[in-house]
């Protein structure tokens, strides 16, 4: 815990001369657990709404009776300590209810990607020991979870009904529009129990005791540069980067906010920033199952919500269709995190919205939020900002983690607080290989911090290209082709070169209509790289892979350029 007493001596800290005015570094809150959030906030904000689904509402006092509910329904499915409950769920009030139903009876969460295929869902729940999965009666997702049954772990499945939390005429046409991606929950398998069910009894009389050093979340990464590994995030390590963030921003008016809930809650900069601190605020959260841009427009115009997370390619996405002020002029925060904002995108949305694009830092092993930029004076595009409170950061030597290089240099970024995971679930090696003996976390960015504390990042580790000896770091070149008007989306890597070792490979993404050719491109940057930068592969595709929260993902391209190599 970072007290007033450490900031006496600043020391190596020097973000401290330039924190923003009003908001103390220094966090030396009690360790709490997200049981207390919940329960705190329904009975600080019982009749404020709480979720907004696609028209229909719950208040706080409506919510924290389900939850109750819903967490005797678990315990009478034998969850308690030790349990783990998997989540594969889309953007729902089942979401909600069942994360914080699930941690009331002492449980972990695991979150759950529900565009996973059958084969990683069964991966992770072996490696995880998951018993017990809560999912929804839309195929493919409801098939894929159904069929963990009988091998492994999974002995029960709770299934929610899409259509039970829509409002009564949406939910009649959803079910007859809707009707050929519905699934057919069984009805006599005793291993299936319906949400309804779940949710039928009385609270639980005498609850177990939920510790802030409980393990709350098994969030696994999002295997981009490996196999996804279980994050150990205890509740200390989330409340405690709920309540790093609601410190940073101010903004956030308790009970007054609508918060759009467009990126998937299963992630963590959702679960953290949206659903967690969202609640803790009193906040309305606005739903979405999935992003469609039409739609998200719609909802913008509608409801007006006033907090906007998102990821880069969700804000690029709004603008190039067509979004202004008039559909973001309630926007009062807009938080960008999960995959580095292109200044271009930044520039392009803060001139469309009149709002400012905020770029945070962030990572699973961190419960994520690390870094923020501030919301008014000191907002320096380009950086990811300054260590909210409570987390120390330093850049350490690439070639050695334990030593701090001086200001201005190249290094990895390296963070500690208490919202740092407590390691790699079953995975020993893993975990001694990112956490130092002194609780440092090798986030693997290469980084450089300037004389105020604030941080640019050059790029990550494993992504680092070596051509003929020298570094060539993907985000320069991917800058260089973002300010190209045409270009929608460009992901950079390192491919095999048998004369340099590694040479530079850019796959892009062009705007609807755009003519663009391999050739023009490579004739743009010929003035804004160097010969050792300039792609020697550029291929143009009509979609680049992406992440479940949409961001850009290297990892298939690596592998088809590995594939290539091989042949």
């Amino acid at each position: 815990m970072v007290t007033r007493q450490d900031v006496q001596d600043p020391g190596a800290r020097p973000w401290l001369r330039a924190y923003p005015a009003g908001i103390d570094w220094a966090f030396d809150e009690a360790p709490a657990t997200l049981t207390a959030l919940i329960d705190e906030a329904v009975r600080r904000f019982g009749p404020r709404p709480a979720l907004d689904f696609l028209g229909r509402r719950w208040n706080y006092a409506e919510l924290g009776s389900l939850i109750d509910r819903a967490a005797a329904g678990f315990a009478r499915l034998g969850a308690g300590p030790g349990t783990r409950i998997g989540l594969c769920l889309p953007n729902t009030p089942f979401f909600v209810i069942a994360f914080f139903a699930a941690l009331k009876t002492g449980a972990t969460v695991v979150n759950y990607n529900p565009l996973y295929t059958e084969e990683e869902l069964a991966a992770q729940a072996a490696d995880s020991g998951t018993s017990i999965m809560v999912t929804i009666d839309v195929q493919p997702i409801f098939g894929r979870v159904v069929a963990l049954l009988g091998h492994g772990t999974v002995k029960r499945i709770v299934a929610c009904r899409f259509h039970r939390a829509l409002r009564p005429m949406k939910a009649a046409v959803f079910r007859v529009a809707k009707r050929r991606v519905l699934a057919t929950v069984p009805r006599n398998d005793d291993r299936v129990v319906g949400f309804d069910a779940l949710v039928a009894e009385a609270p639980i009389a005498a609850p177990p005791a939920v510790a802030p050093a409980d393990l709350a979340v098994l969030q696994y990464t999002g295997g981009t540069t490996g196999l996804p590994k279980g994050v150990m995030l205890t509740h200390a390590n989330l409340a405690a980067n709920v309540g790093q963030m609601l410190r940073w921003f101010p903004q956030f008016r308790p009970g007054e906010e609508r918060v759009l809930a467009v990126l998937p809650l299963f992630h963590v900069f959702a679960m953290t920033m949206v659903m967690n601190a969202g609640l803790a605020r009193g906040a309305e959260l606005v739903l979405l199952p999935r992003f469609a841009p039409a739609q998200l427009l719609a909802v913008l115009r509608r409801r007006r919500p006033t907090i906007f997370p998102g990821v880069p390619t969700l804000f690029k996405a709004l603008l190039d269709h067509g979004a202004g002020r008039r559909d973001l002029s309630d926007v009062r925060l807009c938080l960008s995190g999960g995959a580095p904002l292109p200044l271009e995108i930044k520039h392009r949305f803060e001139q469309a919205s009149g709002c400012t694009l905020v770029e945070g830092y962030g990572l699973t092993e961190a419960s994520p939020v690390c870094f923020c930029n501030p919301v008014t004076e000191g907002n320096r595009a380009g950086t990811i900002g300054l260590p909210i409170p409570g987390v120390e950061a330093e850049i350490r030597a690439l070639d050695d983690p334990t030593r701090r290089v001086p200001v201005g240099e190249r290094g990895e970024l390296v963070v500690r607080g208490l919202n740092v995971m407590q390691g790699y679930w079953q995975r020993p090696a893993d975990t001694g290989t990112v956490l130092l003996p002194d609780g440092w976390l090798r986030t693997g960015d290469v980084g450089i911090m300037d004389a105020d504390g604030y941080v640019t990042l050059v790029d990550r580790i494993k992504d680092l290209i070596i051509a003929s000896g020298y570094k060539v770091y993907p985000r320069t070149v991917e800058e260089a082709i973002y300010q190209h008007p045409d270009i929608a989306a460009a992901t950079v890597l390192g491919m095999p070169d048998s004369y340099r070792g590694e040479s530079v490979a850019a796959f892009v993404q062009l705007r609807p209509g755009a003519t663009l050719t391999e050739a023009g491109l490579r004739d743009f940057l010929r003035t804004k790289l160097s010969p050792i930068e300039m792609p020697r592969l550029i291929e143009i595709r009509a979609e680049l892979p992406r992440t479940a929260v949409g961001k850009l993902s290297r990892k298939e391209l690596r592998e088809e350029l590995l594939r290539r190599g091989s042949q």
